[in-house]
């Protein structure tokens, strides 16, 4: 599987050059994702503009990326769903919450969690 990456300093911006993620694709996508030396230690972003559908498996594998990002102690933002995967990500899982409509507001949502932790580290 291909992917745009762009790497920030606490940042890495994935965009699957792909047009849809299905059966297939979904394990794939979690181990390329989860296997990427760019990612230790920063926060992702999944810029998903390309994809224009997924199946049930390919939602499951950006869930699964997702929580892997909060299991670890970093954040995760989806960007550039269109209407229709925004909506089977909101119907597959509410505790999704980062779902962001552009790029910069994706980065400003990882960026403020980022903060958050550092901040609440300091005070224990």
């Amino acid at each position: 599987m291909e992917f745009k990456i762009d790497t920030k300093e606490k940042i890495l911006i994935i965009q699957p050059q792909i047009s849809l993620l299905d059966a297939n694709l979904a394990d794939a996508f979690v181990k390329e994702v989860s296997d990427l030396p760019g990612l230790e230690g920063r926060n992702l972003i999944l810029d998903m503009a390309l994809v224009s559908n997924m199946e049930e498996a390919g939602l499951k594998a950006i869930l699964t990326v997702y929580y892997q990002q909060y299991d670890s102690g970093l954040s995760c933002a989806l960007t550039g769903l269109n209407s229709s995967l925004l909506a089977q990500i909101k119907a597959a899982d509410e505790n999704v919450v980062n779902l962001a409509p552009t790029m910069l507001e994706a980065i400003d949502l990882v960026m403020m969690e980022d903060l958050e932790r550092e901040l609440l580290g300091e005070d224990e």
